[in-house]
């Protein structure tokens, strides 16, 4: 399926009696800002008004036509094609780069004039533009959205509406808080192939028996920035070091290597939740890629949150081949488990891959790797080559961390290299990574969870069996299932239902990798709530 560009939501005309015309803003790290003029012309404007529904453009406005705009100047030195699905996708100098004043700033007149409630809806009370409390503007106000038959074909609308892609929960009971001021509609019953929310059936706009703690609100999956997850490393026997690969336009494709440097490699690291940039490899290190080169010349500063958001050349604009493929080599890999979030700790220094010693290695260590490699919480630090021994250096020895570093190489330690130990003493983590068993005394026993979109949820015991139980209990290190428990054994969860009919052979790595009905897509409640009971190598926390 092909990923979507969070920022073809995110554009918006300000200061314009017209939703077709204004001054042109996008939405980046959590502001919205505008647009140098420098090179602004009709294909740049022809690419906003594609992209927001207001057909062909008209003109494309500079000196601020609109008026001066406030906050950052996101883009500057736009060149589009025309054909482009988001400004962004234009070549551009970087979001964020630029040598303008606010009375360069950029706009456009289209040539559509759409529904206006088409675009006043919004999703609040969230860290992300694609889920949360369900708004929509009607007689001057921002109002709610009762949850009274609310589900996922009412959730796909609002999502798609917004430029989010699926819809993946229907949240009901004020999942995003309670909100204020009118309650605009109640009982909405929509197909799913509706244009905007208010097209659906409903009682009547302010037509209501509800009260704010039934707000409704949705998790679409096209949350923030969708390429942060589109960015994969392969050919390599590790998740934190490979060939650099994006996916866009519904294909993977490779970045060149001209210009490529550590503080691009720095951006992919962090992006991927891999920790710091140790190597920018090029010339194909990881092999060569095939498909589409999707980035040339790309200079980033460090600290993007995307290597999209870098300076490059447009999307898909180079003059490479796949034999000037660039790679990165993260800092630290977890190795030799099943799960990307439990192994042996290994971190690369000159040149090599080499392990841990397990003197003092403790949970505040091992916190600091998995919130280095994004795993959410340490459950257990391994000692004794708990995950078979390693090979090579052994890079760090007495490690100690407070567990708020941002690596492990900040710990406190002997200094690279220097030990007194051998592999037989080589440190591992477990992390708690994606899935968890809750409300039980028993790390190894509980409610299923999965992390999915930023939202801890559930799994229905719709097709529950011991298979299925037998593939999350290894996954969580748990050892042999013993029990699949059902209607909410270990009590009722709260949030999203992300699984329902889920069947697994029971060899599969993951929860999601087995057979169900797609994540959010379910017809239970939270007394359907699935358990399991595993064997046992149960992990205590202290």
């Amino acid at each position: 399926m092909a990923m979507l560009n969070p920022l073809s939501s995110a554009v918006r005309l300000v200061n314009s009696d017209s939703n077709c015309s204004g001054t042109v803003e996008i939405f980046h790290s959590g502001q919205w800002g505008t647009v140098c003029d420098d090179r602004w012309d009709f294909s740049d404007a022809q690419v906003v008004c594609q992209q927001l529904g207001c057909g062909r453009a008209v003109s494309a406005k500079l000196s601020a036509h609109f008026g001066e705009g406030s906050g950052p100047i996101w883009l500057d030195d736009v060149q589009c094609l025309g054909n482009e699905s988001s400004i962004t996708d234009c070549v551009h100098q970087g979001l964020g780069s630029h040598n303008c004043g606010h009375h360069e700033d950029a706009g456009v007149i289209c040539e559509g004039i759409y529904n206006p409630l088409s675009s006043a809806v919004r999703l609040v009370n969230s860290d992300s533009n694609c889920s949360g409390r369900v708004e929509i503007f009607h007689s001057g106000q921002w109002g709610t959205v009762c949850d009274d038959s609310w589900g996922l074909s009412d959730a796909q609308v609002v999502c798609q509406q917004l430029g989010c892609g699926r819809a993946v929960s229907a949240t009901q009971s004020a999942h995003f808080g309670e909100g204020s001021g009118p309650i605009w509609l109640d009982n909405v019953q929509c197909l799913g192939n509706e244009s905007s929310i208010t097209d659906c059936v409903h009682q009547g706009l302010g037509s209501h028996n509800c009260g704010h703690h039934e707000d409704a609100g949705v998790i679409c999956e096209g949350k923030c920035n969708p390429l942060s997850s589109a960015v994969r490393l392969v050919n390599s026997d590790s998740n934190c070091s490979g060939r650099v690969e994006i996916f866009h336009s519904g294909q993977w494709g490779t970045v060149c290597d001209d210009r490529w440097g550590l503080n691009d490699a720095q951006v992919v690291c962090q992006q991927l939740g891999c920790g710091r940039a140790v190597s920018a490899t090029q010339s194909a290190h990881f092999g060569e890629g095939s498909g589409p080169i999707w980035l040339d010349n790309v200079q980033c500063l460090g600290n993007e949150s995307s290597i999209t958001d870098c300076v490059h050349q447009g999307l898909g604009s180079h003059n490479c081949g796949h034999h000037e493929d660039a790679g990165v080599i993260c800092e630290v890999r977890l190795v030799n488990s099943d799960s990307n979030c439990s192994g042996r700790v290994e971190i690369f220094h000159s040149g090599q891959w080499g392990t841990v010693c397990d003197d003092r290695w403790g949970l505040s260590d091992a916190q600091v790797v998995c919130q280095q490699l994004d795993c959410g919480r340490a459950v257990s630090a391994t000692q004794s080559a708990h995950f078979g021994e390693g090979s090579g250096p052994i890079w760090l020895d007495d490690v100690q961390c407070l567990g708020n570093e941002s690596s492990i190489t900040d710990c406190v330690h002997q200094g690279l290299g220097s030990h007194n130990c051998g592999h037989h003493e080589d440190a591992g983590v477990i992390c708690e990574g994606k899935l968890r068993l809750v409300n039980s005394d028993s790390n190894c026993s509980g409610r299923v969870e999965i992390f999915q979109y930023g939202h801890w949820g559930t799994v229905c015991d719709d097709s529950w069996g011991l298979s299925d139980a037998q593939v999350v209990c290894q996954q969580l290190g748990c050892g042999r299932a013993v029990s699949a428990k059902l209607s909410a054994h270990f009590g009722e969860g709260s949030g999203p239902i992300w699984l329902d009919d889920v069947q697994c052979l029971g060899n599969e790595s993951s929860i999601t990798d087995c057979v169900h009905q797609g994540l959010g897509s379910h017809n239970c409640g939270h007394n359907e709530d699935a358990g399991v009971i595993c064997e046992g190598k149960c992990i205590i926390l202290f």
